[in-house]
């Protein structure tokens, strides 16, 4: 009986020392994957710094034009406005002239889709 106590007694004790590995071995992988975490996170932080910087350069490159893009737009409508007028000037009395020869001049003619009446007979 004293032998079955021992035998016993040692799965005992290597129940508790394989316990123990186990609990090891759950702690080292919690440890190994929050410093992973911690990891990704300080990648994701200097990746995120490094697109912020590159979009600032590429900010700063483009909208500085914008001024000079703006004032040569403006630059652009008023030689437009400037053509626009001066078409306007040189045209408006020879409008004038058609128009009111159409409005004079009018000519009485049925409509396309008015029906057409046949002459009694």
């Amino acid at each position: 009986m004293a032998a079955s106590n021992q035998g016993i007694q040692t799965l005992l004790e290597a129940e508790k020392e394989s316990s123990k590995i186990v609990t090891k071995a759950r702690q080292y992988r919690i440890q190994r994957l929050k410093d992973a975490r911690t990891e990704a996170a300080k990648e994701v932080e200097a990746l995120k710094g490094e697109k912020n910087k590159e979009f600032a350069g590429f900010e700063k490159q483009f909208s500085g034009n914008s001024d000079d893009t703006f004032a040569k737009v403006n630059e652009e409508t008023e030689e437009r406005l400037v053509e626009v007028r001066q078409a306007y000037e040189k045209n408006k009395d020879l409008v004038i002239e058609r128009l009111l020869a159409g409005i004079t001049n009018v000519a009485p003619k049925p409509h396309p889709n008015a029906p057409k009446v046949k002459p009694a007979a």
